[in-house]
């Protein structure tokens, strides 16, 4: 680990101010557990560490420990920890968030892991983490898991890297209409729409965000429509604390017998969190019969490219998928 200068900013103003010194430079804090990898495995060498968590107290910064939520709407602070968003019994609608936190990685981890964290945390393709090896990712010249051990790699939207993102909250989260709340100086935040705020290898290389140098992300504030249900789940080789093979969270409501505001979002399985938008065409407005959820669990992973190892993937996915629309319509699963 190289040196670095740890500063523990008193509010958000303090915290700004070092950011503006040396945007490029200054890594920021929250739990601090992808940050550590990233620092062993050579990923980050920060001139500075900016400790948010001791500017959450201040007057500016109330956003960033805070959570809330109504029957149709949920705000989430950055420093929320997985563990106090796991606990706390949310409203029906966002079932799936609750449950996206609470299956992330094991107890220890999800005390001091924060949703900001785990929202922009790096990738963990082996080939990015290695500290001696350069993918496309790390300023090399092609991806090496497009030809190399690619079973946890992406089935949709890869290329020219085929990292998957590895957020379980934010394919909950992504199942919600909502907004990433992202301050760049003191003043007034801007909110930039989830579906735009993640991006792929295509948009950028060097981050699978849209957050630049200097901008610090309060907090995520989503929605749900008056009725809606939801739910979220993931598949693992091993039980416990293992990276989900595949995830999905699935977002409806159901009115007069008949789908409405249909969300099918998958993880694991692309760069970013994955709208499967075929699947939601399949039953927005259409009866949940188990024929026609089984069509929408097929059609979510229409286009799919699958790599050399990771076919896999797509069977797992839609049967998941399967499950999740049998669970939140309420439909019997066939014997």
């Amino acid at each position: 680990m190289n040196p670095f200068r740890l500063v523990r900013p008193r509010s958000l103003a303090d915290a700004h101010a070092v950011l503006g010194a040396d945007p490029r430079g200054t890594t920021i804090r929250a739990g601090g557990v992808d940050l550590m990898d990233r620092w062993k495995e050579g990923i980050d060498r920060p001139a500075t560490v900016l400790d948010l968590r001791t500017a959450a107290a201040a007057e500016d910064a109330r956003a960033l420990a805070s959570l809330s939520a109504t029957a149709t709407s949920l705000a989430v602070g950055a420093l929320v920890t997985l563990d106090a968003l796991a606990e706390t019994p949310l409203p029906a609608a966002f079932a799936a968030v609750r449950a996206a936190a609470g299956q992330a990685a094991n107890p220890a981890i999800r005390r001091q892991a924060t949703a900001g964290g785990n929202l922009l945390q790096r990738p963990r393709c082996w080939y990015f983490r290695h500290p001696d090896l350069a993918c496309l990712k790390k300023g090399g010249s092609r991806c090496l898991a497009a030809e190399g051990n690619n079973r946890y790699n992406a089935v949709l939207g890869g290329g020219p890297s085929y990292i998957v993102h590895p957020s379980s909250l934010a394919t909950a989260l992504v199942a919600f209409d909502g907004h990433a709340v992202v301050q760049a100086s003191p003043g007034r935040p801007k909110e930039i729409p989830l579906g735009e705020f993640f991006v792929g290898p295509t948009e950028r290389l060097d981050a699978e965000t849209v957050l630049r140098p200097g901008e610090i992300l309060l907090g995520v504030r989503v929605s749900a429509p008056a009725g809606a249900r939801s739910a979220y789940d993931a598949v693992r080789e091993r039980r416990l604390y293992d990276w989900p093979l595949v995830e999905a969270a699935v977002r409806l409501r159901v009115e007069a017998a008949t789908l409405r505001d249909v969300r099918v979002v998958l993880g694991q399985v692309a760069p970013i969190p994955w709208r499967a938008r075929e699947a939601e065409a399949v039953l927005e407005g259409r009866r949940p019969t188990p024929e026609r959820l089984a069509e929408a669990a097929r059609a979510a992973f229409e286009g799919a490219r699958p790599l050399s190892d990771n076919h896999g993937k797509i069977a797992v996915g839609r049967g998941l998928v399967r499950r999740l629309l049998h669970q939140v319509t309420g439909v019997p699963l066939p014997a």
